[in-house]
């Protein structure tokens, strides 16, 4: 087994939003900016960006990682390009300041009635609600994640009740 699968899903977590290169079983090496990781497979997902301002998506599975070596350290507005890749067309765009404040709005709520809710990463990240699930930038319901399907439509109901359209 690898390094790489001893590592856990937290240790995997800290690569994200970094330039990496990704040395793969027949000595294949992958390089690019990690967009996330799986923390049950261990698959690494690499975001190259091109020229002409489009971005090549490469997926690298985990059992074949040999080694992950940080190339460099990414910057907010590396963060915030990841992030645009997958989001809606249409969708409305934030700044670093709604961001901010939508996060903020939505803790204080959260709090207010009784839910428990923790920062998860840098001042921008992700919030972790009841410990079960993750709402992610922009804080809408559609970002939610979480493996307890009752508790996600619960929660995200709830979201759609409270989280402003707009900034």
């Amino acid at each position: 087994m690898s390094e790489w699968m001893r590592k856990s899903p937290l240790e995997w977590q800290a690569f994200v939003n970094k330039e990496v290169k990704v040395t793969a079983s027949e000595k294949n090496e992958f390089q690019g900016w990690v967009l996330t990781t799986d923390p049950v497979s261990a698959n690494v997902v690499l975001v190259n960006f091109l020229a002409d301002g489009r971005a090549s998506v490469t997926g690298v599975t985990g059992h074949a990682v040999r080694a992950v070596e940080v190339l460099r350290e990414g910057d907010e507005a590396t963060r915030e390009r990841l992030l645009a890749l997958f989001a809606p067309k249409g969708s409305p765009a934030y700044s670093p300041g709604d961001l901010d404040r939508r996060k903020s709005r939505l803790k204080t709520w959260l709090e207010e009635n009784g839910i428990p809710v923790s920062e998860e990463g840098d001042p921008r990240g992700s919030l972790r609600v009841a410990g079960l699930l993750t709402v992610h930038p922009p804080y809408g319901p559609e970002d939610c994640s979480g493996s307890n399907e009752i508790v996600l439509a619960r929660v995200q109901g709830l979201l759609a009740g409270h989280v402003p359209a707009g900034p």
